[in-house]
């Protein structure tokens, strides 16, 4: 079968009448095909394998096009990439590969098509679709692809074990796929990823983090999740979640398992948020909650600090997994801290002066943050279910009205410390602090308007009973 339809972008021809005068042969390859079979939308990006050189393939296209855009050459790689109308397009000579035990990157040597097919990492990236003018649009697929896209499956071309020990980052990557578009992965497949799952460990963090965000942002991760822990790839990058599979009992108290509970709040949160930020905020949520468990008498089984913990223990995953250190990571551990509150808010009766602490804490997140936690009600009971979700109803109509009378989402002190150092007569000290934060505690409660001159008022008061007086000007 024939798939010009494929190739109606006007590059195709250029590529092709490109080839023909280099005299050598060229076909798309690996993810444009797929998707093109699959009627997904479009990637931003094209590769193109060249039976020879690729750099000098793509110089070639470079001089056809109108535009001569800049051609990228990685010759260490031997590939090459131009952009062309906002689409990436990469080019490599096809070429066959070797590894050794403590590395990923390979021994390349020159190949046919067959040899670059061969060295994909599934059978439905090794599709190609010729750029030649014998078969131009003809379907080149070595490894029945087409098949395995039809029955929806993940398969290596050659023999799993290899695949994924030459390149243990396939195995994420075999995860990911199965995870997007609802594939199954092979049972021969799935079992080496299991055997190979050690290997993981010579795969830079980011590269990892690089899939496991791949897979917080499709519709459902915690089939991917579920995943990367039943082939122990999970226990090697985040072992702080696995942590939370253990569910114990002592006389007769049990408490919930929070691994399962948590891949389901993240499943939650996914048609609320497209922010992977706060779908890891979601994943790591109740990651203090294994080091924090406690059995008393009393109270069966405690979890006490374990949103703390959780904050501070995301700052050591994202150095582990060199994840940004900037705001993205401080708004993850922030989420994780504050994950408890509106919960604890929505169960109590809810005083203007929790929702105002809440507002002040959350800042400029705080609709972020009552996504999370109302992600987080997972209860069965369908009583309790609408229950919860109508205490957050109020609770989020309280936020409303208090941010609209109180105006304390990005408090700023009505009176700062410049003034009460001038109208006490003070240097720099320990007073001017008390003073503020006894103004902004004062404001917190309810006990005077976030106002200027109640705030005033409130200052020359209480400075009072610190032995200070006002200097009349």
């Amino acid at each position: 079968m024939n798939y010009t339809k494929a190739l109606q972008n006007p590059i195709f021809k250029k590529i092709a009448q490109a080839s023909k005068e280099l005299g050598l042969e060229s076909y798309v390859i690996g993810g444009f095909v797929r998707d093109f079979m699959l009627q997904r939308d479009f990637k931003k990006d094209i590769d193109i394998v060249a039976i020879g050189s690729g750099i000098d393939l793509a110089l070639k296209v470079s001089e056809l096009l109108s535009n001569k855009p800049k051609v990228q050459v990685f010759k260490n790689y031997g590939t090459a990439m131009l952009r062309y109308k906002e689409i990436d397009i990469e080019f490599v000579g096809a070429r066959k590969e070797s590894y050794s035990e403590d590395s990923r990157n390979p021994i390349v040597e020159n190949g046919t098509l067959e040899d670059d097919q061969n060295r994909r990492d599934f059978t439905i990236n090794a599709l190609a679709f010729s750029l030649n003018e014998s078969n131009y649009g003809g379907l080149v697929d070595p490894f029945e692809g087409l098949k395995d896209l039809e029955n929806k499956i993940i398969k290596t071309p050659l023999n799993p074990d290899i695949t994924y020990s030459d390149d243990p980052l396939r195995m994420m990557r075999a995860i990911r796929f199965a995870t997007q578009l609802n594939f199954k992965i092979e049972e021969q497949s799935l079992e080496a990823i299991s055997k190979n799952a050690s290997r993981l460990k010579i795969i830079s963090g980011e590269r990892i983090v690089d899939e496991l965000n791949k897979i917080l942002e499709t519709d459902k991760p915690s089939v991917g999740f579920l995943l990367l822990y039943k082939t122990g790839l999970l226990d090697i990058i985040l072992p702080e979640l696995t942590a939370l599979n253990n569910v114990e009992e002592i006389e007769g108290h049990t408490h919930k398992n929070n691994f399962y509970h948590t891949l389901e709040v993240v499943d939650n949160i996914c048609p609320n948020t497209a922010d992977v930020w706060l779908r890891w905020a979601a994943l790591l949520h109740d990651i203090g909650k294994a080091p924090t468990k406690k059995f008393n008498k009393k109270q069966g089984w405690t979890f006490h600090g374990h949103e703390f913990l959780g904050g501070k223990m995301v700052k050591k995953i994202f150095t582990r997994l060199h994840m940004p250190l900037n705001n993205k990571m401080k708004f993850v551990a922030k989420m994780v801290i504050l994950s408890s509150r509106p919960i604890v808010l929505s169960e109590d009766i809810v005083t203007d002066s929790a929702v105002r602490r809440l507002v002040f804490d959350a800042g400029e997140d705080i609709e972020d943050l009552m996504t999370l936690c109302e992600a987080d009600i997972t209860t069965k009971n369908p009583a309790k279910f609408k229950k919860y979700h109508n205490n957050f109803d109020i609770v989020r109509r309280k936020i409303i009205e208090v941010e609209e009378r109180d105006h304390v989402r990005n408090f700023q002190p009505p009176i700062s410390g410049e003034e009460i150092m001038e109208l006490f007569n003070l240097k720099p000290s320990r007073e001017i602090g008390v003073l503020k934060e006894a103004v902004k505690e004062a404001i917190l409660e309810g006990e005077i308007p976030n106002e200027y001159q109640a705030a005033y008022d409130f200052v020359v008061k209480r400075a009072e009973k610190l032995g200070l007086t006002k200097v009349n000007k």
